[in-house]
Order: structure tokens, then sequence, then C-alpha cells
């Protein structure tokens, strides 16, 4: 099952969205609610707008799709009897509405036009992961966000999970010895799409719709496989499927940087250690009951029948660490790392921990289990960073580091120099003994798809 399965089934047993009133919960004064606007009406921003309604701090104002269907029906099921008002252009919406913020859910390919534009207009942006589509489109995001001083959340949601943090300062802060090995799952990559027959638009869109939604990429004709499966192609996603590299390896990859304490950084050499090609995302041939120590063993069903370009990833720190992408989807730790250590092996995943030896994680001060959904926590931190200005905890520039690791990954294999020694200089953002690897970070944008000035 994937997460849009998923969802969908959820939305069968109970409703998805529920009004505060409902859900019991006091909305803030007006004057002190911070008023947002939702961008990209997908599944995953009605999971982000289910959990906006539990907070009474934060007040959805408006919303936005360029497919006029997807803001109706949004309407109708929730947006109405909440009084959003309804938009077809973000810019219209920021201009007329007076919002505080905005919440990007828009496809990966025009999540930095989007966020850009917004935040050349004055908002706060909370943007989901993926943040970008290339490593340089990132660092404009970050760059941008500096210059118009805006507060900025990336969807790296086990930032905000306190159990998580705990778990990744005691490897950070030595409590463990030095970290010698860090491992992660072997993610699925993109894959290439090859032209089709276009068809029929759907119904209700306006005349340009197709064009805003292509975005930056390449304009083909109408397919439902590029609109319902963008996350799958190299055009739209850097391997969005269930677990793939952006798709799940953004949380994985952006907990090791928090554990190893690489949030500002990167490592200074990738190398790809087997050919890349199309391979299962795990090893289900077998019965292998999980062990009591796998916490990843809540998303093996999901990446049973999961197929894409795969090849095993190292990376190596200026400071020693290895970090070895190698592990199959079946194994520990899913959305995690684990993390070898002098003194034993922790392996941290979303809100569960386990321990070589129980005694690494037995500690009075150790948090006990979030009992709200798991965005929750990650959006207040958003809605607090916005009335501080204080910068949250998934900041922009940590977003690019958990982005740059997933792209170095995609990179290695296009490249595909088995056994090589790629430099990567993480201050720069670049190779410096490889211009394929250079020639893409990043891609040429379709006119009026340019990141803002």
């Amino acid at each position: 099952m994937n997460r849009r399965s998923f969802l969908k089934t959820a939305a069968a047993a109970v409703p998805v969205i529920l009004a505060p009133k409902t859900l019991g919960f006091q909305a803030a004064a007006p004057s002190e609610r911070v008023r947002v606007g939702l961008i990209g009406l997908g599944g995953r921003c009605r999971d982000i707008a289910a959990t906006c309604l539990k907070i009474p701090e934060l007040q959805i104002a408006a919303v936005c799709d360029c497919f006029k269907p997807r803001v109706d029906e949004l309407m109708r099921d929730v947006g109405e009897k909440e009084g959003w008002i309804p938009y077809t252009d973000f810019r219209e919406m920021i201009e007329k509405e007076k919002l505080d913020g905005v919440m990007v859910e828009t496809t990966t390919h025009a999540r930095a036009w989007v966020a850009c534009s917004a935040m050349a207009m004055g908002m706060d942006t909370y943007i989901e992961k993926p943040m970008c589509l290339t490593i340089a489109e990132g660092r404009e995001m970050v760059n941008r966000a500096r210059k118009y001083e805006r507060i900025t959340q990336v969807g790296t949601q086990q930032r905000s999970i306190p159990l998580n943090n705990w778990a990744s300062d005691l490897v950070k802060n030595g409590s463990l010895g030095k970290i010698k090995v860090v491992r992660a799952p072997n993610f699925v990559g993109p894959v290439l799409w090859e032209d089709k027959e276009g068809q029929p638009m759907p119904e209700g869109g306006s005349e340009n719709w197709w064009d805003i939604w292509t975005n930056q990429a390449v304009m083909r004709p109408y397919h439902e496989d590029i609109r319902r499966a963008w996350s799958k192609w190299w055009d739209y996603d850097g391997g969005g499927l269930c677990f793939g590299v952006t798709g799940w390896g953004t949380h994985s990859y952006d907990q090791i940087n928090r554990g190893i304490g690489m949030d500002e950084t990167g490592p200074t050499e990738v190398i790809l250690q087997e050919a890349v090609a199309d391979r299962p995302a795990g090893n289900f041939t077998t019965d292998r009951v999980p062990g009591p120590n796998e916490t990843g063993a809540g998303y093996y069903g999901m990446t049973k029948d999961v197929v894409g370009p795969r090849a095993k990833v190292l990376m190596r720190y200026a400071n020693g660490i290895e970090l070895h992408l190698d592990l199959d989807a079946d194994f520990s730790p899913g959305l995690g790392a684990i993390f070898e250590c002098e003194k034993g092996t922790v392996e941290i995943n979303r809100d569960m921990i386990s321990a070589s030896a129980p005694e690494l994680i037995e500690s009075p001060d150790r948090p006990a289990a979030q009992t709200v959904p798991e965005t929750q926590p990650h959006i207040e931190n958003w809605v607090k960073g916005i009335k501080t200005r204080v910068r949250c905890t998934a900041d922009i520039e940590f977003g690019q580091r958990s982005s740059s690791l997933c792209y170095l990954v995609n990179i290695a294999r296009e490249v595909g120099k088995v056994g090589e020694t790629l430099q990567w200089d993480p201050a720069a953002e670049r190779f410096t003994n490889c211009d394929e690897g250079n020639a893409l970070l990043t891609r040429p944008r379709r006119e009026r798809y340019e990141l803002p000035a």
C-alpha cells in the first residue's frame, strides 16, 4: 500500500478533515491567528489541511490549485463550511488575502517557482519535501529566503518529533562515543518518461492549466500517467515512488544530517558501488520475521511490489564518517537510519528508536511517543517561527542539505562511474573532478517559469 492508497483507505473510514469545533478545539482570537493559504490541493494537502484545523493559532484563509475542479472539490468537501476563499492563481490569492504565509504542497517540479515567487511577495513559506528539483534550484531558494528574510519550514517532520531529536542528540553529542558508520536504505530512483500519444484533457480546467502544471519541465501532450504518477518521472521529481530516493529518502537523509551534526554541509566524497539496474526495493521472497529492534517493519508491506533503478552508494564526510546507502526496504530502518558508534548501535526511525543494548536508550528524560498527528508539531513550529521570527527546526538550509544527498545519489547513478571517487565540495556545491556531474546540478527552465529575479 502506498501513501496515497493509505490516505484513500483512511478517508473511507473516517472524515479526513473535521472542523475545529467538531474536534473540540478553541480557536485563538483573530488578531492572534496566523492566516495562511494552501497551494496545490492534492492528497498530501488534504492531510496537511486536516492537521491545520487542529491548531488554534493557525487559520486557513484561502486555497489554490491551477486545476479548478480540484479547487471546487475541496471547497464542496470543506472550504465552504470553513469560509475559505478559492483561487486558481496563487499570486492573486497572495495579493488579495493579506496572508501571513503559504503552504506549498505542489508537485516537486513546480515547488521552487511557487515558493520563490511567494517569498518575493512577502510570504513565509512551509514547503513540502523534497523542496526542489535540483541542487542549484535549492540553493536559489535558500538565497531568496535569506534575501527576503522569510521564515521557512521544509516538510521533514521528523525534526519536530521529540523522540527523534532526543535520540539524534545522543548520537551527535558523543554519548555513544565516536560515530563510525551510518547506514540507510538504498532507495529506488526515478525513471525517464517515454513519449506517448497525448490523451484528452480532463474537463473543467482553464485553457492554460496544463502549461502552468508543466511549469519548468518540457511541455508534453497531456497524459494521465504524467499527471497522476509525476513523482515517478525524472523530469518532475527525483524518485518519489514509495521508498523512492526523494519520496522517502529526504526523510531518512535529513535524519542522518541531524544525527551526525551536518545540517549545513555535506559529504566530500561520493562513490557508486555497483552498476545501476532495475531491482526490487527489497527481497520479499522469504517469510522473514522482523527482529525486535527493526523499527522499519511498519513500512515493509508498502515496498513489496516497488521496482526501479537502484545501486548502492557510499559517501564520506571530512570528519571520517562513512554513510552507506545499501539497505533493502525489507530491512530496517525505513524512514530513518542506523548509527554505528563506539559504544553500540542506535536505530532512529519516525517516533521509534532501538539499540544494540537497551541501556543505550534508557533514560528518565527519554520522551514518550507522540499523541498528535505526525505533522502537527512541525506546523506549530512554523507558526511559532512566523510570530517570533526565529528560524524553524527544518529551516530551508537544512532542507537543501537533505535534498542534496538525494540528488547526489541520483547524479552518481546517472554518471555511472562505478568505484570512482567523485569529489564533492559542500561549500561550493559542485564536484571538483566530475564535469558530467556538474552538468546535472541544474536544468534549463521553460520561458515564464524562471525563478523570480
